[in-house]
């Protein structure tokens, strides 16, 4: 009888076992965990198998084992979530550990499904958008650009923060430049956000892309995005403003042309020869 009651507590309990496991195994866990962040605005994304799961993230920085759970991501449905806000200061690397947990489950802490995401720091990887600027032009053959800064999505003291303001002198600005109508491009660095290009050849029309550049950065996360081209007006040479074509017929008509006075001169000489020679006839004839 003692061995009946035994066989029959440890039957239950794997069966408790067995439907605990299959309850959690049935919950998917997020996959593809990635980031994406542009200008400082950090988004976690994953995709999940279509089911009633919430998903709850967890942060926490590489240096200690403080966890914290994102403020906008708790038991939520979504599959991204953003943590612009939660990640500070930018400069420390983080993790994030993704919690699946189905509907009206009770789940203990530890036996949560979940999924760590790849290392980020936000500093050294967010990758900058394009600025926008001006070309003036300026005396002595010079052309100043006047580089407007990106904006980020971070808020201190009621405004928003602009790239300069998170990167200071780590941010520079790379300028690419060519003439008008030409493939040799040079490229000259920035420290500020007012550039002055000197050296142009004058008269010349001058075109100009700017991006961001932070040295500092891995190589892979250097380089921001290029801004829009914009060139100044330069003093072209009416050979410049024409095109192939019309120079070939240009060349074409000044051929004629000079095909005509040569045939026309012959012509004429040899009208004028014929009277003199018949003069020197009748002279040596007398």
């Amino acid at each position: 009888m003692a061995f009946l009651k035994t066989a029959l507590y440890l039957g239950f309990c794997l069966s408790v076992w067995v439907m605990t496991t299959a309850d959690a195994d049935s919950v998917p866990k997020a996959e593809n965990v990635h980031w994406v962040s542009f200008d400082f605005k950090t988004i976690l994304n994953w995709t999940s198998t279509p089911s009633d799961s919430t998903y709850t993230v967890m942060f926490s920085g590489l240096d200690d084992d403080n966890w914290k759970e994102s403020r906008g991501c708790i038991q939520i449905s979504e599959s991204e979530c953003d943590m612009t806000n939660d990640l500070s200061p930018l400069d420390r690397t983080y993790t994030a550990d993704i919690q699946s947990e189905a509907a009206g489950n009770d789940y203990d802490l530890l036996e949560l499904p979940h999924t760590f995401s790849p290392n980020f720091n936000p500093y050294k990887e967010s990758q900058i958008g394009a600025p926008s600027f001006k070309v003036e032009t300026a005396k002595d053959n010079r052309v100043n650009l006047r580089i407007a800064d990106p904006l980020t999505s971070i808020y201190k003291d009621g405004k928003l923060l602009t790239v300069r303001d998170v990167l200071q002198r780590d941010l520079k600005y790379k300028i690419s430049y060519h003439k008008a109508g030409t493939t040799g491009k040079r490229e000259t660095t920035s420290d500020s956000s007012i550039a002055e290009m000197s050296m142009l050849d004058a008269g010349e029309r001058y075109c100009f892309t700017v991006a961001a550049f932070i040295p500092s950065r891995p190589k892979a996360t250097q380089l921001g995005a290029w801004s829009k081209q914009q060139c100044i007006e330069g003093k072209d040479s009416p050979l410049q403003e024409l095109s192939v074509g019309a120079l070939v017929g240009g060349l074409f008509v000044l051929l004629i042309l000079i095909i005509i006075i040569v045939t026309v001169t012959v012509l004429c000489c040899t009208r004028c020869q014929r009277p003199r020679n018949k003069t020197l006839q009748t002279q040596a004839t007398a």
